[in-house]
């Protein structure tokens, strides 16, 4: 309106402009999408719980399949037509489980009956250790009440029972064997998968190689190094006589796969056993042995190197750790760093904007490298020598 009639000019309302994405669409406000993010993983966490009767079996065939997927194609390579080479795996496969359930089934008859012999030799424990606490200053009631409630004969005989309950899991995985069959079976066209999947997605296909060739590599280390740790285990077990020395061997393989936390479970049966055997002496050595050997080579060197090679801070390995051993129960133990490199894949790896991630869960990136020519004109810089002139800015010319 003119300013001769009188009336001021009102001014139009100021409005906000609406945030857009690089497409044009209006965008959705940062926290919105984190709340909606942490709702989602809240809600996919309790169905892999209730599912983990299925998921964790499923996730077990699938890093076997996996692991022993190369021998398919070393014999493809050499020759061999498909269903030969698909024929070999099922056979390298359920091969090692009937030895491996040959093997706990004799092992767990031979465990229960040196039990059996040493059953009264736990109440003679259980006195030593009360009549200990009374020279503690313990009052002799409460003493009793305490070395009473740790009944070796009882904790052994759980330990048995664990044992007799693994190999008879072994024996009864139908489900787990049967979806290896299967997925052994259609192994033979993961390659035109791959291509299709690489078409629209090259991605998510470069993601689940990088995933499959992580989880390789960690279970060739994981294994090289529990093949060292049971056959020391075993040697010194042997030379303390500690009974049954090639089952715990076997058992400290087996817990070597299960991180930080796995020395300690394949620890607890012979030093209990050694206790129960022997006295306080084996088993005070059995203690100190796997001590020097397993906390030194899995807890200290291991790390280093599954670090290296499949991209994961020691930090990230021990909370998965925990967070699948809860989702997944004692198979989520085992396959920690697997399930957790099958998520980075698909979730990180496959979306180029949120290769940021990588800075987080990853190891400990090593400092870049300058090039030569470069590095030696810093050093010389810094031992006092005047700069180059002229010429290439990188080469150190004398004056």
């Amino acid at each position: 309106m003119a300013a001769g009639d009188g009336h001021a000019e009102v001014p139009a309302p100021q409005t906000r402009p609406t945030a857009v994405d690089e497409a044009g669409h209006p965008s959705v406000p940062r926290g919105v999408v984190i709340l909606l993010g942490a709702a989602a993983a809240v809600v996919a966490t309790a169905g892999m719980y209730a599912t983990s009767w299925l998921l964790g079996p499923l996730l077990l065939a699938l890093v076997i399949v996996i692991a022993v997927y190369p021998i398919k194609t070393w014999l493809q390579r050499r020759g061999w037509p498909s269903w030969a080479a698909v024929l070999s795996l099922v056979v390298v496969i359920y091969g090692s489980l009937v030895v491996l359930t040959l093997f706990l089934v004799a092992s767990v008859s031979q465990l229960a009956a040196l039990l059996a012999q040493n059953s009264g030799k736990s109440q003679q424990l259980v006195a030593q250790a009360g009549a200990a606490l009374q020279k503690l200053g313990f009052d002799p009631t409460q003493a009793r009440a305490t070395a009473g409630s740790a009944d070796l004969g009882k904790l052994v005989g759980e330990i048995g029972t664990v044992l007799s309950g693994v190999g008879s899991f072994v024996a009864s995985l139908l489900f787990i064997l049967a979806l290896m069959l299967f997925l052994t079976a259609e192994s033979g066209g993961t390659a035109r998968r791959m291509t299709m999947i690489s078409r629209q997605r090259p991605h998510m296909t470069g993601a689940l190689e990088n995933f499959a060739h992580g989880t390789r590599n960690y279970l060739v280390v994981t294994a090289v190094f529990g093949l060292i740790v049971a056959v020391l285990d075993t040697i010194g077990l042997a030379v303390l006589g500690i009974p049954l020395a090639l089952l715990w061997g076997v058992v400290a393989f087996i817990t070597n796969f299960i991180p930080n936390i796995g020395f300690i479970i394949g620890l607890v049966p012979p030093a209990l056993l050694a206790l129960l055997t022997g006295g306080w002496e084996p088993a005070l050595a059995v203690v100190v042995l796997y001590c020097v050997l397993n906390l030194v080579i899995q807890s200290l060197i291991q790390p280093r190197f599954v670090g290296d090679s499949v991209g994961i801070s020691a930090t990230v390995t021990f909370v998965a750790l925990l967070f699948w051993a809860w989702v997944l129960g004692p198979l989520g133990a085992l396959l920690a760093i697997p399930v957790t490199l099958l998520l980075k894949a698909v979730l990180v790896d496959s979306d180029p904007r949120a290769q940021w991630v990588e800075a987080l869960l990853g190891a400990e990136p090593s400092p870049p490298k300058e090039p030569g020519r470069r590095r030696r004109k810093r050093d010389r810089v810094a031992d006092g020598a005047p700069p180059a002139t002229g010429g290439d800015p990188d080469a150190a010319v004398p004056s």
